[in-house]
């Protein structure tokens, strides 16, 4: 599909081996929790994925999509290491002081930072933000439930899917897009992002809603409202009632006579 696609070139999908069984039972040995069922399926088939595309500007190659899932190997923690190499540096677990605890309604509940949840980093977004496998309830043990949520640069949680296969079926119809997962968010994504969902849309149920949002893009110029004040219709004004003639000739001689007395003020000064 997308090397049919106008001005797609370089179409780039990386093989990689199967997993080894070993590989992934020890990475569940060390981080003390289980893959779930359909993501341990995938790794046995391949040990990760990436897939890039390119288009064509002035015949110089731009990079553009881009699909990835990480490998075991790099399916690391997040927020278990310092940011920096000081000692008593800030960690992610510092900012579950300045979270919001507010009722959330019907949303699920977001993942914590802290030993409450593991996160580990499926997908790095090419530094637009992190998908993430969360195991949300890791205390006193760690339930085998588990959800794919995106965290922001501004590190706020957006729920994407419930499982890893809704989760690969997103990434695959969204064409591995710039910063698609942000259409998930109460933001959504960026301008420039949007012009190239309308170039290469995807085909997924959120398209439609795409669509409806792009309206309100467009800056739609009516002729007629804005220039209503030159085509203005004239307004009829309405006759006086008519007056008997006697009073009309009272109203004349009256006027006649104050302008003649103010004519002899103005000569007598």
């Amino acid at each position: 599909l997308l090397e049919t696609s106008p001005g797609v070139a370089e179409v780039t999908f990386v093989e990689k081996e199967p997993a080894e069984r070993h590989t992934i039972i020890s990475w569940e040995q060390k981080n003390s929790c289980i893959l779930p069922e359909d993501l341990k399926n995938f790794y046995l088939m391949t040990d990760g994925f990436q897939l890039t595309w390119s288009v064509k500007t002035d015949d110089t190659p731009m990079p553009l999509g881009s699909m990835v899932i990480n490998s075991v190997s790099k399916l690391c923690r997040l927020g278990g290491s310092s940011m920096y190499t000081l000692p008593n540096a800030p960690t992610l677990t510092d900012l579950e002081d300045d979270t919001d605890e507010e009722d959330n309604g019907d949303k699920p509940e977001k993942p914590h930072f802290d030993s409450r949840s593991l996160i580990f980093e499926l997908d790095p977004c090419n530094g637009n933000g992190k998908v993430c496998l969360v195991y949300k309830h890791a205390e006193p043990v760690v339930s085998p439930d588990t959800e794919i949520w995106f965290l922001d640069r501004a590190l706020y949680w957006h729920f994407l899917t419930k499982t890893f296969t809704a989760y690969y079926r997103l990434l695959i119809t969204h064409l591995g897009l710039p910063q698609w997962q942000y259409a998930f968010t109460s933001y959504g994504v960026s301008p420039q992002a949007k012009q190239w969902f309308n170039m290469y849309k995807p085909i997924t149920i959120n398209t439609a809603l795409l669509s409806e949002e792009a309206d309100s893009f467009i800056n739609k110029l009516d002729p007629n409202k804005v220039f209503k004040s030159k085509n203005k219709t004239p307004v009829l004004k309405k006759k006086p009632p008519s007056q008997p003639a006697g009073s009309q000739k009272s109203h004349t001689s009256m006027t006649s006579a104050k302008t003649s007395s103010v004519a002899g003020n103005s000569s007598r000064k």
